[in-house]
């Protein structure tokens, strides 16, 4: 494809050609120039791109080890022998059960909501550093835990390193990825969060028969070695560019840039990113100073007071869309149903006649198959789209969920005599966990940390996560007497959700597929006046004029 990197160089004093070259309207296409192919072979291109993101995907996994390690701890005799208030025969057990779940909830909620100005001030790498620290402090206490209280402290604090990760891992990944891949670099976060799940779910699977309090200890004490590999590790991978160009470090950002293309920070396509990117962070900086211009002095109050505006920017004209994206993409994966069917497949299982062994193995066949439904999405998310994938997948799920309304509705009665429709259910319990894998498991993960602008990125994406802890955790308080007392009633209630979902997406959510990061203004209208794109086009034609003044010191400055 011909770059209008080449027109530039070919004459160094056409200022319309400078101003034409990065202007995004027109980039925003076919007109950029690619760094590869989609897909797997993308992937495999940009090698380091995608170890740097796998890398920093291990919070994913730390993150799913946590939440996957207590389901089956919480039923293991040695753990219930030191702490009886959480056993079946103790009073107010579902009371206590409940509030050690929340303690996790309400800490990555918070953590998830402090990492955005974390990440901000000290850079996305070294705010993954605090939150490894946070969270190994927590699984000490957790390890070492003697008493209910001890406990339930340590998960509190483990919550907030896990809600920290789960913010900051795919703000970095999706800022350091070419965007012909970065769909399936994000995926990897949910990858490997589901993975987590499997592997928490398998080790205490095999560890409940060890004898003694190392039982669940060890699960507790196993989950510091991802976290202590992905602490040290990062600490080796670059910068976000993105990051250290919004900190006016523009040299660093073009060699961080250039390390991550795997191309010499010469070459056209980097130049043309490394362009877009400076355009932006200067564009959403100087909006800034127009909305704030009282609050731009250097004192450590206007500092403070400008950190709090600007959260309340996410809510204004250019970002509103992005915002209402990004939460209500993380409300409906949790409110689509997942947690309903993980809460009642064990009873289902029970019912049907399995003994407890079999209960834990088809439990653990349930993750394996979530997992099976996020790799594809390795290959579709950024070969047909995010809008398809959620479309089709809320399809699915409702599909699911009604059927198996159905059953629960004529047969939960008396399971053992009807095994045909129980094996049904368990098969779309199957189905929609493959569904929900492929769609509306990996997606909500990817989309909030790619359409926020540059100055509010590590904001939008910390607002985005909360909303998912936070309806985590109304899911959590829901859904246990929601099947109790409506039966095949909560089912229509997800099914109903699923179906929004499904409306929401087709009216709200637009294409991000194959789109630059610093192209979201277009894909999202923002920039709706003619002196925004006057404006936006000013500081393109300065920047690249800049540039050409420094590599072309005699050519003439129009």
């Amino acid at each position: 494809m011909e770059s209008k990197f080449s027109e530039i160089n070919e004459d160094p004093n056409t200022a319309d050609e400078r101003g034409k070259f990065i202007h995004h309207a027109e980039a925003i296409g076919d007109l950029r120039e690619p760094y590869g192919p989609t897909g797997f072979k993308g992937v495999f291109i940009s090698y380091y791109a995608t170890l740097c993101a796998a890398f920093a995907a291990i919070g994913g996994m730390v993150f799913g080890y946590d939440q996957g390690v207590v389901s089956v701890v919480l039923v293991m005799p040695q753990f219930l022998a030191r702490f009886t208030r959480v056993s079946a025969t103790a009073s107010g057990a579902g009371f206590y059960k409940g509030l050690m779940t929340a303690m996790i909830e309400l800490g990555a909620f918070l953590g998830a909501l402090n990492q955005g100005w974390i990440a901000d001030k000290i850079s996305r790498k070294y705010s993954i550093v605090v939150a490894v620290v946070i969270f190994t402090v927590g699984s000490i206490v957790q390890t070492a835990a003697v008493d209910y209280a001890m406990l339930t402290v340590g998960r509190f604090v483990g919550g907030i390193g896990v809600g920290m990760l789960s913010m900051v891992a795919p703000l970095y990944i999706s800022e350091i990825s070419p965007p012909e891949i970065r769909g399936a670099l994000l995926v990897l976060e949910e990858f490997c969060i589901v993975a987590g799940i499997c592997v928490a779910y398998w080790i205490t699977y095999g560890t409940r028969y060890m004898s003694g309090e190392w039982a669940w200890r060890l699960p507790f004490l196993l989950q510091m070695i991802p976290s202590t590999i992905l602490g040290l590790g990062i600490l080796f991978l670059p910068f976000s560019p993105r990051w250290l160009a919004s900190k006016g470090r523009d040299a660093e950002a073009l060699e961080s840039l250039g390390k991550l293309r795997q191309l010499p920070v010469t070459d056209q396509r980097v130049q043309q990113e490394w362009f877009d990117i400076r355009a932006e962070a200067v564009f959403h900086r100087q909006t800034s100073d127009m909305r704030h211009p009282n609050l731009q002095g250097k004192s450590k109050l206007n500092s403070v007071k400008l950190e709090l505006v600007s959260w309340m920017d996410c809510f204004r004209k250019g970002c509103w869309r992005r915002t209402h994206v990004g939460v209500g993409i993380m409300f409906f994966q949790q409110f689509v149903g997942i947690n309903a069917l993980i809460y009642y497949s064990p009873t289902l299982f029970e019912t049907m006649g399995l003994d407890y062994s079999m209960q834990l193995i088809m439990s653990g066949v349930l993750n394996v198959t979530q997992l099976v439904g996020v790799s594809t999405s390795l290959w579709t998310i950024d070969k047909f789209g995010r809008r398809p994938l959620l479309l089709w997948g809320s399809f699915f799920m409702t599909v699911s969920h009604l059927i198996i309304a159905v059953f629960v509705g004529k047969y939960s009665q008396n399971w053992p005599q009807h095994r045909g429709p129980g094996w049904a259910s368990a098969a779309f319990l199957l189905f929609y966990m493959l569904s929900f894998g492929a769609t509306w498991g990996p997606v909500p993960w990817a989309m909030p940390s790619e359409i926020f602008p540059s100055s509010l990125r590590a904001k939008g994406v910390a607002l985005s996560t909360s909303s998912n802890w936070f309806h985590n955790f109304l899911i959590g308080l829901i859904t246990p007497p929601l099947v109790q007392n409506t039966g095949f009633g909560a089912y229509t209630f997800f099914a109903v959700f699923c179906l929004l979902s499904l409306v929401w997406t087709f009216f709200f959510v637009p294409e991000t597929r194959g789109r630059t990061l610093e192209q979201m203004d277009h894909v999202f209208k923002d920039i709706s006046s003619e002196e925004e794109e006057a404006r936006r086009r000013a500081i393109e034609t300065e920047i690249i004029a800049s540039h050409h003044r420094n590599v072309y010191p005699g050519a003439k400055d129009q």
